[in-house]
């Protein structure tokens, strides 16, 4: 694999800015909206996790034809298209008077899906052999912005409120807008394959190899959202942490996270580790929601089920994407990552009315616990598809 060119460094740094801006915004909504949204007109714990999962269903019912649309029409004009309606969905929620304004804010942040075309743009400034470390650029950018939204959500929101939040994140997104036209430049010429179409999609959704992959980030983002639904409501009834404080939680937990995901990511070299990688983070994963749910008034289970549960979600968010990157066809890898993406988003449509409908009929504990029951469903799969995975790399070596 070369090196970066100047170029491509350039590309990729700015390229990021303009996603890590957008992810910021859209992550900053998540550890605070149900503790509000329970109090607007309207509201239940079913329509609120739907506000939280309806954004996913959103994105994943568009990726593809976004992508599609970005070949036709070029990838700034798209792009451009696809965050002006994420503004729009943004004002929407932030002057919603219930819920279900809301909601509909949410479908239409949901609608400007730049996913798909965000990474053909950055497969036209990339040469193939450097791909990956370009997408990986971009995927510590989305990381660092996820992790910079968890710690200063709730003081944003003491500050501005929900309706604050939303109106941020429509700033943001103008933010990102500019950052693409002054800082990206216009591809030579578009090089998204016709794999990225819808059939080759479906075809990548269920091959073996990447079929595990995709069943991995469906399972960790049903859980992420899951979890959001019902976290800050149990931090601030259990543990008596106001909305306002759980930043104290939040700021040593990812600093925590972090050190572990650099030192683990040192020493795992090959697809045969990161698979086993994604076997513990799997079972992490379930055993932290294992330890929310049974956490009660208890502030050092919660501490240790939090380390645990960010830890190992960071762990899987930075190594699924370079496997699905290193073991699709390079023909096929464009719908490799649309499947990819669309299966991630799926995952958080669920994971949001799992967790509301959990919420409303059962409790704060409940939704942990039935996202904790999920590994039961994932581990096997992992099981399964390891060897697959790992036959599938030496073939690519080969």
């Amino acid at each position: 694999m070369s090196k970066l060119s100047k170029g491509e460094l350039k590309t990729s740094f700015a390229l990021s800015s303009v996603v890590g801006l957008r992810m910021f915004g859209l992550f900053l909504i998540m550890p605070v909206f149900s503790a509000y949204a329970l109090h607007l007109p309207g509201a239940t714990p079913l329509l609120v996790g739907l506000a939280i999962g309806i954004y996913g269903f959103a994105q994943a019912a568009l990726q593809v034809p976004v992508g599609l649309l970005s070949d036709r029409i070029g990838r700034h004009v798209t792009i451009t298209l696809g965050l002006l309606v994420f503004v729009i969905g943004s004002v929407v929620a932030a002057w919603a008077h219930g819920i279900h304004g809301i909601i509909i804010g949410r479908v239409l942040q949901g609608m400007g899906a730049v996913s798909g075309a965000s990474q053909a743009l950055a497969a036209d400034h990339s040469r193939d052999d450097n791909r990956s470390k370009v997408m990986g650029i971009i995927g510590v950018s989305i990381g660092f912005a996820f992790v910079l939204a968890i710690i200063l959500s709730a003081p944003l929101a003491g500050i501005a409120g929900l309706e604050g939040l939303f109106g941020l994140t429509a700033v943001l997104a103008l933010g990102a807008i500019g950052l693409l036209w002054l800082l990206v430049p216009l591809p030579a010429h578009h090089r998204a394959p016709a794999s990225a179409r819808p059939g080759k999609v479906l075809q990548m959704l269920v091959k073996p190899q990447l079929m595990v992959l995709n069943v991995s980030v469906f399972m960790m983002h049903t859980m992420l959202t899951a979890a959001f639904v019902a976290l800050p409501l149990m931090l601030k009834q259990h543990t008596g942490m106001a909305l306002g404080s759980q930043w104290e939680l939040y700021l040593p937990v990812m600093l925590v996270s972090a050190i572990v995901m650099g030192g683990v990511l040192r020493r795992v070299t090959s697809v045969a580790g990161s698979m086993r990688l994604v076997m513990i983070c799997a079972l992490g994963l379930g055993l932290a929601l294992s330890g929310f749910s049974a956490a009660g008034t208890g502030h050092l289970l919660v501490w240790l089920a939090a380390v645990v549960f960010f830890s190992a979600f960071n762990l899987l968010e930075a190594s699924l994407p370079s496997l699905v990157s290193r073991l699709a066809p390079a023909h096929l890898r464009g719908a490799s990552l649309g499947a990819y993406a669309t299966s991630q988003f799926l995952g958080a449509g669920v994971g949001g009315v799992l967790g509301g409908l959990m919420l409303q009929q059962v409790g704060v504990s409940a939704v942990f616990a039935a996202a904790a029951v999920l590994t039961l469903l994932w581990l096997p799969v992992l099981v399964w598809g390891r060897s697959r995975v790992v036959a599938a790399d030496a073939a690519v070596a080969a």
